[in-house]
């Protein structure tokens, strides 16, 4: 397998990302993870553009001691001055240095014919020779830059002492196919060409960085560019991750490889969005949240019947545990009884898990994330095999806090009559009771009334547990939804058919076995 090194540009291009202002402390913690990661390669910032930058990129260079640390560098002595002091304390110092090839930045920005941007890129790499023994030289721009001046650019640069010629497509305005073609033309037309290695450095504006580094392999790349999670200015540069576990997903294609530690790739990206506050898609490839989870029932079937039939990829290579059946919905019965299993409720029989799968598709319409705290709240709703002499069908409630709350509710009782009452009470809750009281006809005394967020979010579900009196009898009955109204009037009617269920039991065993349902 033919290596592809890695270059991270996430302190230096990355930081360029609008928004983003990362402290020395946080280069450091970042860099240091970039090398756990196995970057061979970390640019760590542009010592002369600021007295932190410089500050930053020396303590960078100072800390990190396995990868080969950059600094970047216009092609000017001052510069490059600074970045000699900036590197003085790495292990492998290398410098990078650019210029602008393109006819629009020759003409614009520059104000250079093409013999004026030869002689200045190869007067700074002779000059850079006397300091350091890596350097990469960039044409900026070069994706834009005549096929032929770029081939002299890169025999000059050769002829100068560059180590790295790197050809960044600095507006992402390339597809594949031509960029694939500038690495083949380079490789064929230039003299010396064997001497250095040749690096891509890709822009995503239109959607292609990856698909560019990558075509930029095929056809002869020896090093790609790029920043984690793919942040850097305006749509941002080729992500990492996604070009490493390309390669590693389809060695029998690409034929090379990284000497990334794979397994580290969740955890470096989940530090890079922490500390630039750059929050990752959910279906962002290899490290959104999505990227390993299926909700579709089709799928779910499949994956618990063979992973590979819906991932290309083990979750575990990039360092997560495993994938995640995200329930919802869409999900299928079949992931839904794996899940229970996984969560312990390994005895319940197809009755009650098929009663426990039409609850969780009715949560599943008004609550779009479900998570093993709301399963277990549904599951766990009756304790007791209690009797439903009693079932809430609906309730409507009036509200204003100008006005006395009025609830009307609907129940259907064992043998399939519906009772329907409405009432005023002191408060929605109370007022929903006292419809209850009617409809149901026990006197029953409410003696406690508690509510408890059992999830977390706007969607929570809400638990209420209340204590009903009649008599000597005393129950508790408890009721679980999204809504807390209704979670109430769950919780009223429960214990309800809890104290019919005392009265009709000839003894307390006949209450039978706890269940899950």
């Amino acid at each position: 397998m033919r290596k592809i090194y890695v270059f991270d540009t996430t302190l230096r291009d990355g930081e360029q990302s609008p928004g983003v202002n990362l402290n020395t402390q946080e280069k450091v913690e970042i860099a240091l993870q970039l090398e756990r990661l196995g970057i061979d390669r970390i640019e760590a910032g542009f010592p002369a553009a600021s007295p932190g930058d410089l500050k930053s990129v020396s303590e960078v260079a100072e800390a990190v001691k396995n990868s080969s640390i950059i600094g970047l560098s216009r092609s000017r002595e001052q510069d490059i001055e600074a970045a000699r002091q900036a590197l003085q304390k790495a292990e492998d110092p290398c410098l990078h240095l650019f210029l602008a090839t393109s006819p629009i930045h020759r003409k614009y920005k520059l104000r250079m014919e093409k013999q004026q941007v030869l002689e200045t890129a190869e007067a700074a790499i002779r000059y850079a020779k006397k300091y350091f023994n890596k350097i990469e030289f960039s044409p900026e721009d070069a994706a834009r830059t005549e096929l032929d001046f770029l081939c002299e650019v890169t025999e000059m640069a050769v002829r100068a002492g560059a180590t790295v010629v790197n050809i960044p497509d600095t507006v992402g305005f390339m597809t594949p196919d031509e960029f694939g073609n500038i690495f083949k033309t380079l490789r064929e037309n230039v003299h010396g060409i064997e001497k250095i290695q040749l690096s891509a450095h890709c822009h995503d504006d239109l959607g292609m960085a990856t698909a560019n580094a990558l075509a930029a392999i095929r056809n002869g790349a020896d090093q790609i560019e790029g920043t984690i999670n793919g942040i850097g200015e305006r749509a941002g540069n080729t992500s990492i991750e996604e070009v490493a576990m390309a390669l590693e997903t389809r060695k029998d294609f690409y034929e090379a490889t990284t000497s990334l530690k794979l397994s580290e790739i969740h955890r470096t990206s989940r530090l890079v969005s922490k500390l630039t506050g750059m929050v990752v898609p959910g279906n962002k490839a290899i490290v959104g949240a999505n990227a390993f989870a299926h909700e579709s029932g089709i799928h779910q079937d499949g994956m618990l019947k063979e992973k590979t039939t819906y991932e290309i990829m083990s979750p575990e290579t990039i360092g997560l545990k495993e994938s995640k059946l995200v329930l919802g919905k869409l999900s299928g019965r079949h992931a839904f009884s794996e899940k229970l299993v996984d969560m312990g409720y390994d005895g319940l029989n197809e009755e009650q898990i098929k009663e426990a799968f039409i609850k969780f598709k009715n949560l599943a319409d008004k609550k779009k994330n479900i998570s093993d705290e709301d399963i277990r709240a549904m599951l766990e709703e009756k304790l007791v095999s209690t009797p439903e002499f009693f079932t809430l069908e609906r309730i409507d409630l009036s509200y204003g806090n100008q006005s006395t709350p009025i609830a009307t509710i609907r129940i259907k009782t064992n043998e399939d009559a519906i009772a329907e009452e409405t009432q005023e009470g002191n408060g929605s809750v109370d007022a929903i009771y006292n419809a209850i009281d009617k409809a149901t006809q026990e006197e029953v005394t409410l003696e406690d009334y508690a509510i408890k967020s059992v999830t977390h979010g706007k969607d929570a579900l809400g638990e209420v547990h209340v204590v009903l009196k009649q008599g000597d009898i005393a129950v508790t009955g408890r009721g679980v939804s999204t809504d807390i109204l209704d979670a109430s009037a769950r919780a009223y009617i429960d214990a309800v058919n809890r104290i019919i269920d005392r009265k009709t039991s000839d003894s307390v065993d006949k209450r039978g076995n706890i269940t899950l349902i």
